[in-house]
């Protein structure tokens, strides 16, 4: 929910930080800019008429030579959640892409034909000769029109837990409070469609709902039975929330999944940035385990984490960590983006890289590749046609990879040809 979960799994919070996935994301914890660059991509001429398009048709004879690095069980999974996803809209909805506009089952045709082709197990070179007659691609233009597209991570952190309050498992995982409140401003004035904001309601006054130094520090929702379940680390649960979603695992060896089920609607504050900004930490230091490190052993470490106002309040689920569009994420196949460019829940390719660690957990390379990959997530940190969260897995080793990933790529959408 995108990191959300993210942010994981999250959904959308594009307007109240959602996410299921989150959410959301390591890169806004750690700045908006790139660690390293990928090649960039050669982008089609534009001319004034595309000046205000973010996807743009790629012609048959320019279509990129890839190989995907992964399995095609594992594509096919994300792909019949895709399916899920559109048999749940309405027939009259409709998705856009560059000048083109897409109907459902034109939506669902595409991933049923997908489908059909990997019955027969082919190779990727033969896959993507196949889909080159059958498909059209679009390529995004990314935030400054020349292709570049910034890659993050996100992943779901596994995190030791408790039914019961004890001295060891005293931090809460709440759910939604009941006076928590959200108002579409739509409803009031057609100027603010699609606006919400989240809010408590005080003896008739609507106020802003508590921050997280008020539900963390104040302990302003104690006592009122919310607590889905306790955790032992305060900053394992800080990151559960920015990624949307997270494992609890018991004493007894019993588990349950929890995913984004709402926000405060508090902004987002880069945790990474404060640090830096604040001389604490490096710019080598601010990553996911540098920001880990010093926030257990720092005195300051509730004050600190207080920082970032945004808070998540999470469900139980059966099955996840869920997306935006209420279907669970597939490692390494599920992405993030925002949907108010690119159309949910569509097939995607993306080029990009990742990073390969020693056996000490230290970044020896980086390594290229290109994948198919279902667009199924939405971020709080995920803004712009220029930005892409990356759904690793479940786990620590999933976190490595997703805690590093901050690499410039290319990013594509197929449909099925009209």
């Amino acid at each position: 929910m995108p990191f959300f979960h993210h942010y994981r799994s999250k959904r959308n919070q594009t307007s109240i930080l959602s996410r299921s996935l989150a959410a959301t994301v390591i890169v806004s914890m750690i700045f908006a800019f790139s660690a390293g660059c990928a090649k960039r991509p050669r982008v089609l001429p534009t001319d004034e008429a595309r000046e205000t398009e973010y996807l743009v048709i790629v012609e048959a004879e320019r279509w990129p030579t890839f190989t995907d690095d992964m399995d095609w069980d594992s594509l096919k999974v994300a792909v019949d959640r895709s399916i899920i996803y559109y048999n749940r809209l309405p027939e009259n909805r409709t998705f856009r892409m560059g000048n083109e506009t897409y109907s459902l089952q034109e939506m669902k045709d595409s991933l049923f034909l997908l489908r059909d082709m990997l019955e027969s197990n082919p190779t990727s070179e033969d896959l993507r000769e196949r889909m080159r007659r059958k498909f059209d691609l679009y390529q995004s233009l990314g935030r400054k029109g020349d292709g570049s597209v910034l890659f993050t991570g996100y992943y779901e952190p596994i995190l030791r837990g408790s039914r019961n309050k004890t001295e060891l498992y005293r931090y809460p995982i709440y759910q939604t409070p009941d006076d928590h409140t959200v108002i579409h401003l739509g409803q009031f004035h057609s100027k603010y469609e699609g606006e919400r904001i989240v809010a408590r309601i005080d003896d008739g006054v609507v106020l802003p709902y508590y921050t997280r130094g008020d539900i963390d520090i104040g302990r302003i929702l104690d006592g009122r039975d919310l607590e889905i379940a306790w955790t032992d680390d305060p900053v394992d649960l800080f990151f559960m929330h920015i990624q949307g979603s997270g494992t609890i695992a018991f004493d007894d060896g019993d588990s349950i999944q929890v995913s984004y089920a709402q926000a405060n609607g508090r902004p987002y504050r880069s945790l990474g940035r404060f640090l830096a900004q604040k001389g604490i930490l490096t710019m080598a230091e601010v990553s996911l385990r540098g920001i880990k490190n010093y926030l257990h052993n720092s005195d300051e470490m509730m004050p600190i984490l207080a920082h970032n106002e945004s808070y998540v309040f999470f469900r139980v689920v059966d099955e996840g960590p869920r997306g935006a569009i209420d279907v669970p994420v597939t490692a390494g196949r599920s992405i993030a983006t925002d949907p108010a460019y690119f159309p949910r829940g569509s097939l995607a390719l993306i080029s990009v890289k990742y990073p390969q660690f020693s056996t000490t957990g230290e970044i020896e390379s980086w390594k290229p590749f290109w994948r198919l990959v279902l667009n199924q997530d939405a971020g709080g940190a995920i803004k712009g046609p220029g930005r892409v969260d990356l759904f690793w897995g479940t786990g620590d080793e999933a976190g490595l990879s997703a805690g590093y990933m901050k690499e410039f790529g290319q990013l594509y959408f197929l449909v099925q040809k009209r």
